[in-house]
């Protein structure tokens, strides 16, 4: 029985029906939100304005700034580092990605595994590769190494930096995993057209990936040795590149060629550029997209005389 009087009652149905009615427009306000959200990123996804790269590690410090450069501008672009240069061309050959960052060559395998793909390479500058050592190895006597003498480290012949005038100190061999740019730059000094040998069988032989893992390693173990950019030690006095059968990786150096592990970086384009693609390759040309490189420790294409 109800103790409300009917006045009472007509009131609270009234009122009753106004909160259902409210309820109503604002869950048919949330829809009609939660929809034309949905369209705006259809839209944007539909406008092809994003550009996606990947691959080297060394190339996509300079990728990254020129993308946070051209946000201003309008442009999407995601910058990632999967599986390095080998990575990169992998993904752009089955059509994952926009642009590959490599800093190695194409070859002719490459070609050959995605022969559906037109691969354009756009040099944007260069790079030299250093064969990096701890600085305790450095002062120990070790003041630059031999073609043959960096062969032997790597291939775990040479155990101890005694052996080539450094302090005694087993040596810890931190290598590139195959399709690295880097490790192709060091094979081709050592071994030059011919095929490196399997690596050896040490417990201190390990195997990195990019290159803040491998400067990271390098300076967290002792007697380590490890082929970087030397780029990625600059303003880690406790790094050393040594020189090479007595060529340092000065810029003149590098510059001249007279430096025997220099290589190219690219950004890779199925096709030639075109699009948003296009927009960012060509900032990184311009003038002032050239000014990144220098800032990590890489060579123009001015300096290299592009």
């Amino acid at each position: 029985m109800s103790f409300l009087s009917a006045e009472t009652r007509k009131r609270a149905a009234r009122l009753t029906g106004r909160r259902v009615r409210r309820s109503a427009s604002v869950a048919s306000a949330s829809l009609l939100l939660s929809a034309a959200l949905t369209g705006c990123a259809g839209s944007a996804k539909a406008g092809s304005d994003a550009v996606q790269a990947s691959g080297s590690t060394t190339v996509a410090p300079v990728a990254s700034d020129a993308a946070e450069a051209l946000k201003a501008k309008g442009l999407n672009i995601t910058v990632a580092t999967q599986g390095g240069s080998a990575g990169g061309i992998s993904q752009l050959g089955t059509g994952q990605i926009d642009i590959a960052l490599s800093s190695k060559p194409l070859s002719e395998k490459d070609r050959k595994a995605y022969p559906d793909t037109d691969f354009v390479p756009t040099q944007i500058g260069a790079d030299a590769v250093g064969v990096i050592i701890t600085k305790e190895v450095a002062d120990g006597g070790v003041k630059g190494l031999s073609k043959a003498q960096v062969a032997g480290l790597f291939e775990g012949r040479i155990t101890n930096w005694k052996e080539v005038g450094g302090p005694d100190l087993p040596v810890f061999v931190y290598d590139k995993e195959p399709g690295r740019g880097t490790r192709e730059v060091l094979d081709k000094f050592i071994y030059g057209k011919g095929e490196a040998p399997a690596p050896p069988k040490s417990a201190n032989y390990a195997i990195v990936g990019g290159n803040l893992e491998t400067r990271n390693k390098l300076k967290s173990t002792r007697g380590s040795i490890a082929p970087l950019s030397t780029g990625f030690i600059e303003g880690h006095p406790d790094l050393v590149a040594v020189p090479l059968d007595g060529v340092a990786p000065t810029l003149a150096n590098v510059a001249s060629g007279k430096y025997p592990m220099t290589r190219p970086l690219f950004m890779i384009t199925n096709g030639k550029p075109k699009g948003a693609a296009k927009q960012y390759i060509d900032y990184v040309l311009s003038p002032e997209g050239q000014k990144l490189l220098p800032e990590h420790g890489y060579l123009t294409r001015e300096q290299m005389g592009l």
